[in-house]
């Protein structure tokens, strides 16, 4: 994972979403169900229901239940959910970034803090880590869709800030006002991503060890199985050859 383990979260997450789909589809419908309250109930209008929008058809959730948590959300209708975000550190001093969208603050507070207590880290302050990140736009492409050099023209044309680029994929990064822009400019010459968003994009990078990677993985499940959370972002490092000892 040397070189492009800051993705490792975010592709170690949808590996286990994967195998729930219906945690998946719940989690996915609620971030549609707040995108579509924030603006207009229409994807082609509103930046972030667009981008739930297309996490949900990448996410194999069907038309017919987006369009139902779209225009239950318009009609006023759907749980009112909070964004909450919590700060803090995982094992080997790996600082965290976990973001909620709750309907009951104390519930989701506890659920976190015990996760993150009981697997070998501690929440701290709001602000904790976050001046650690860079919040940045990202967006998602797989290898199919070109070279290194093909994606990184592509992105440099459609005023994208840095590109990364591994054998698993594209991951290319924007500012936060430019994401659905260059994403737009994007679909022209690459077609459609696999998900544009906004992330936490760490500075520095912190290697962990087979111990202290295998409770990191675990936190993350655990997070990841409650149906509050909806990203887990994290500055950690962790090499082929760690990978290769925990199997």
């Amino acid at each position: 994972m040397a070189g492009h383990s800051k993705f490792k979260n975010i592709m170690y997450r949808k590996g286990a979403q994967d195998k729930k789909r219906s945690a998946l589809f719940s989690k996915l419908s609620r971030e549609i169900t707040v995108a579509a309250k924030s603006g207009l109930p229409d994807p082609n209008a509103n930046a972030r229901l667009r981008a739930a929008v297309l996490a949900a058809r990448q996410g194999g959730m069907p038309k017919d239940n987006i369009e139902r948590s779209i225009n239950k959300a318009a009609g006023g209708g759907g749980e009112n959910y909070e964004e909450v975000r919590y700060e803090g550190f995982g094992p080997g001093g790996v600082a965290l970034i976990i973001e909620t969208l709750t309907d009951n603050r104390n519930r989701t507070a506890t659920n976190v803090r015990t996760a993150v207590s009981k697997n070998g880290g501690n929440l701290g302050a709001s602000g904790a880590v976050s001046h650690g990140f860079d919040r940045m736009g990202l967006i998602s492409y797989p290898a199919s869709a070109g070279s290194a050099d093909a994606v990184f023209e592509a992105a440099l044309e459609a005023g994208a800030e840095d590109v990364s680029s591994t054998e698993e994929g594209h991951e290319i990064w924007t500012s936060t006002d430019s994401l659905h822009e260059v994403a737009k400019a994007l679909e022209a010459s690459l077609g459609e991503s696999q998900g544009a968003k906004l992330a936490w994009r760490p500075q520095t990078m912190v290697s962990v060890g087979a111990e202290d990677a295998a409770l990191l993985f675990k936190l993350i499940d655990t997070l990841d199985d409650d149906d509050d959370v909806q990203n887990v972002w994290g500055n950690y490092e962790v090499s082929d050859e760690v990978m290769e000892k925990l199997g």
